[in-house]
């Protein structure tokens, strides 16, 4: 039986959590409202992620540490800082393992699939702060004072409000109502299942193998978002709804009144070209194949149903 902290219970952390218990180890999640699957072997603790005093209290005698952390949007070149540091300083104490969750914005506009390897040639705010975190981490990890790694996952396929085909998409499909998506709505785009995502965090921590670098979440082939909203439909038994382009002068507009919104302008890019995951080295190392689609379309339905 191991030991393991989560932080953060969000749509990623809380499935890790529950995968864990499921495989009989001990899991302590920690968020501000101390939330988190309700199971036997999980401990819902409140925490300020950005307090290393507590976080390394809470990962004393751990295994691994979790980030699963998702800061609000609009605040990630204020929050993250102060909770990236907290984690390796809590790392670096405990001496678990760190598995930080992470994201494909660091590569910046792609000229072909992202590999872990492919250089970071972002120069915007959100994704400087993302490849500083990564560079601090493996830094550490070069110096022995901490065995770090990190998993990346494209736009997630999952139940939440943050997720592209999340509350945005799902309820509106079954509903029969047109869905409205940021972007060329026919550009090939890769789709990262949330439960994927949180197999491959589990893989990394336990293999030493992953220690040192930065691997894919694997994905299924890239589906461009009519297709992606289309195929919702299709599993689900209902009619195809209409697909519109948001205009991106529409969404610097709204962006005014919402911090949220006003900061996809600099990232919409991602959905402007094609924007594919290259995962072969995570399938090849660790065995891993992504939730076939179909499959993962119709468990991500059935939670809104």
């Amino acid at each position: 039986m191991a030991n393991y902290l989560v932080v953060g219970a969000g749509s990623i952390g809380s499935v890790v959590a529950a995968r864990l218990a499921a495989q009989g180890d001990t899991v302590t999640i920690a968020s501000r409202r101390a939330r988190g699957p309700e199971c036997e072997l999980v401990s819902r603790v409140s925490a300020d992620a950005s307090d290393a005093k507590r976080l390394s209290e809470l990962a004393r005698g751990c295994d691994a540490i979790f980030n699963c952390l998702n800061p609000q949007y609009h605040r990630w070149p204020t929050d993250w800082p102060p909770m990236a540091e907290a984690l390796l300083e809590a790392a670096q104490s405990s001496q678990a393992v760190l598995v930080t969750l992470a994201n494909l914005y660091p590569f910046g506009p792609p000229t072909g699939p992202m590999s872990p390897e492919s250089p970071f040639l972002a120069t915007y705010e959100k994704a400087l702060v993302r490849a500083k975190m990564w560079h601090d981490a493996l830094a550490a990890h070069q110096d022995d004072r901490i065995r770090a790694t990190e998993v990346r996952a494209s736009d997630f396929l999952g139940a939440g409000d943050q997720n592209v085909l999340g509350d945005r998409v799902v309820p509106r499909v079954l509903a029969g109502r047109s869905c409205q998506v940021i972007g060329d709505p026919d550009v090939e785009h890769s789709w990262t299942f949330t439960d994927d995502v949180a197999r491959t965090l589990i893989a990394c921590a336990a293999s030493p193998a992953a220690w040192g670098r930065a691997w894919h979440v694997p994905s299924n082939p890239p589906r461009t978002q009519r297709e992606a909203i289309n195929d919702i439909a299709n599993v689900a038994g209902v009619k195809p709804v209409k697909v519109t382009r948001i205009p991106t002068t529409a969404l610097r507009l709204l962006g005014l009144f919402n911090p949220t919104i006003g900061e996809l302008p600099t990232t919409v890019y991602q959905f402007s070209m094609p924007f594919v995951i290259d995962d072969h080295a995570t399938r090849e190392q660790f065995g891993l194949e992504p939730t076939p689609w179909r499959e993962a379309l119709a468990t991500v339905i059935r939670s809104y149903q």
